[in-house]
This record gives structure tokens, C-alpha cells and sequence, in this order.
């Protein structure tokens, strides 16, 4: 990150998300740095560009900024969450070992199934969340440890801290996906984490137009990785993404607060209404980890899941009746989406994995938006009363 003279040393969040990453302007005296669309750099420039593929404006400004927002000494960024997710996975070799919590993301559980193991990487899968568990990285002592904490879709909750110090005793390294609670809420290399891995496409961003994704680090080594990876796998942002990013991130602070408000309390309306058959929410009372997300979580994200208790075809049906939140995959914009994991997120699961993690047909999971609680709830409660 490019040390700014003219920024307090204990600037926050807030003001680091929008003053940090805020170089290649002086030319110009633009307020915001322009996008680059070039992919040619004549030789000897003063940023020491050459080719796009390895390095442009827009990347750095992105990576001084997220590295700065997650506490880390370097942060490359890529095309996709999944791209950030196979720079990392393709820096293993023939042998080495993953040990993962079992309820990942679907496409994370399918790059790990279907591409990996034909590299001959050996992947293993255990409940993190319950600590008797942690004896598998000191029997396994595997390459990586991979979490996501809140999982998705379930919003299991992991002990980043303690799963870390068992890592680090046996030598392993320790990933977290953090899209789920984003840069302002949880900082997993605080928590004692190797790697902070985002798909910026979801709350940095926030609106839904781009696609992105990051890798967060202070090794130099792993740096040295990720830095390879982008440029000679192919797996770069575009300039054009990178500036979206740029600007979404300058509002992180204040969409997290309005998507965690509305979260908290469309989950307690649901938990209290009759019919519906469990509600999961990290700040719930009720969430078997919940003095754990409060201690590592400063809030509990946008992310919200109902066990409606109806079959398969009729939570698609349930789901038809919504208004105000759109059925789709992605989640962790400004509007409000919902997803059926069986049929959608995790449908490259087979169904005995699915259900055996809790992953059942009646599962739906929402993505809260910033529109006005009382809209949604209605949405919501009216959708039900015809279903239930």
C-alpha cells in the first residue's frame, strides 16, 4: 500500500475507503482517478507499466485500498471471486492437502472436486464450527486450511482464531472467504488468518454491475504467488471493473450498516412468526454462535436464512410471490435478492452432501438490501400468508 503523507496515521474505515488508492490523478487535478482502457504502456513510464495483463492504474489504486480496509501489507485483485479463489487453489502442487470446512461455497466445492483432484491435490472436509473437529489439522496437517466464516449458505460461524493457532501449530496455512461479511465487519488477518479472500463483486462493490475479487495477505511469499497468478494465468479484473469497484467501495461503510439493520430485524420477525420452521442469522440469540460472531463481527451482514419447512417445489413457489427481492444467485447488493441453495448456489452438490450439511429443500436464503425494512417485511409476510 502507498504510504498517503496526508492522511491521519488512525484514519478509520470510512475515510481510509474513500482516501486511500487515490493516486494517478495528478496530471489532471480529477477528484476521482479515470478508468485506463488500454492495454499497452509505452516503456519507461513512471508506474513501470507494460501490458495490462500485469498491472494497470486502476489495479493499484484497488489494491491500496483493500489492503488498507483488511489490515493486510499487499492485496492483489482479480476478474471474480472464483478467479481470486483459483490464483490461491492453483499455487498447490500434486500431494498437497486442503482441509476444508464442510459447507462452502458450491462453485469453491466444485473447482476443489472436479479440478483439483485431477491435479492430484488431496481435499477433506470437516465441521470447523465444532472445535473437537480441530483434531483433523493436527492428524491431517494439511497445506491450507480453508474456512468460510459465515458459510454459506448456512452462516455457521468459525473460531477464525482458534482454528488459526491449530493451523499455524502444525505449520498450515489458513484462507478465509470473507465475502460473506465484508472488509468493514470482519478482518480475518486481525483474527490470526494466513489469507482474506473476497469476491468484490458482492458488498465492496454493492451494486451489482461488476465483477471482482481479491486476495489480502501480509506474507511476501503468498504475495509473490497471487502476483504470478494474475499475470500468467490470465485471471485479471478489467481496468473498467477495477474503477467500479473503486467507486462501490467508497460507500462500503455506509451500505453495511443499512444492510446489517434490516437484516437483524426482518430475521426477528421471521424467528417470531408462526409457520416458519428455523431462521438463522449471525446476530440472532438464538444462532448457536452467536457470542462468537459478536466477539469477531462487528455486525452481522446482509446475509439472512429461513428453513420455510415447505418442499422443494413449493419454496420456488414461495420465492415466485416476492415482490422486492429478486431471485437470483449473487447477493451483497444495494437491492434485495433471494436464492434457493438446492436449486441454485449449491445445486453442483449432490443432494445426500447437501442435506447431510443442512442444506435442505425448504432452505431459502436472502440477501437484505438497503430499501426500507417495513417494504420488505411486508414483502415478505404477504408472500408467506399464501404459502404457509
Amino acid at each position: 500500500m502507498k504510504d498517503d503523507p496526508s492522511l491521519p496515521a488512525n484514519a478509520r474505515f470510512e475515510t481510509r475507503a474513500i482516501h486511500v488508492g487515490q493516486d494517478f490523478r495528478s496530471e489532471t487535478g480529477a477528484v476521482i482517478p479515470p478508468v485506463y482502457l488500454t492495454s499497452t504502456f509505452e516503456t519507461g513510464n513512471p508506474g513501470n507499466f507494460d501490458y495490462t495483463r500485469s498491472g494497470s492504474p486502476n489495479f493499484r489504486n484497488l489494491q491500496s485500498t483493500l489492503a488498507s480496509l483488511e489490515s493486510a501489507k499487499h492485496c492483489t485483485v482479480f476478474a471474480s471471486g472464483v478467479s481470486s479463489i483459483s490464483a490461491i487453489a492453483f499455487s498447490l502442487k500434486a500431494g498437497d492437502v486442503i482441509l476444508s470446512e464442510a459447507n462452502i461455497y458450491g462453485c469453491t466445492y466444485r473447482l476443489f472436486e472436479r479440478m483439483l483432484r485431477k491435479f492430484g491435490v488431496e481435499i477433506h472436509y470437516t465441521d470447523l464450527a465444532n472445535p473437537a473437529n480441530y483434531a483433523e489439522i493436527e492428524r491431517l496437517k494439511p497445506t491450507l486450511v480453508w474456512l468460510e466464516s459465515p458459510t454459506n449458505p448456512l452462516l455457521k460461524i468459525l473460531d477464525i482464531t482458534a482454528i488459526s493457532d491449530a493451523a499455524h501449530s502444525v505449520g498450515s496455512t489458513v484462507v478465509v472467504d470473507n465475502t460473506f461479511a465484508s472488509s468493514l465487519i470482519q478482518r480475518p488477518l486481525e483474527l490470526g488468518a494466513d489469507i482474506s479472500q473476497l469476491s468484490t463483486t458482492k458488498y465492496t462493490n454493492g451494486h451489482s454491475d461488476a465483477l471482482g475479487g481479491a486476495v489480502c495477505t501480509n506474507s511476501d511469499e503468498w504475495q509473490d504467488k497471487m502476483i504470478f497468478a494474475q499475470k500468467a494465468i490470465g485471471l485479471q479484473p478489467s481496468p473498467f471493473d477495477s474503477w467500479l469497484v473503486s467507486r462501490g467501495v467508497k460507500t462500503e461503510a455506509v451500505r453495511m450498516e443499512r444492510h446489517c439493520s434490516n437484516a437483524l430485524e426482518l430475521a426477528k420477525r421471521l424467528e417470531a412468526r408462526p409457520g416458519v420452521k428455523q431462521v438463522r442469522y449471525p446476530f440472532l440469540p438464538s444462532n448457536p454462535q452467536y457470542e462468537l460472531a459478536r466477539k469477531q463481527m462487528s455486525g452481522g451482514s446482509g446475509m439472512m436464512l429461513a428453513d420455510t419447512g415447505l418442499s422443494y417445489d413449493a419454496a420456488l413457489a414461495f420465492m415466485r410471490k416476492l415482490h422486492l427481492f429478486t431471485q437470483a444467485e449473487s447477493l451483497g447488493g444495494v437491492e434485495s435478492l433471494v436464492a434457493h441453495p438446492a436449486s441454485m448456489t449449491h445445486a453442483s452438490v449432490p443432494k445426500e452432501t447437501r442435506e447431510a450439511v443442512g442444506i435442505t429443500d425448504g432452505l431459502v436464503r436472502f440477501s437484505v438490501g438497503i430499501e426500507h425494512v417495513e417494504d420488505l417485511w411486508e414483502d415478505i409476510d404477504r408472500a408467506l400468508s399464501q404459502s404457509l
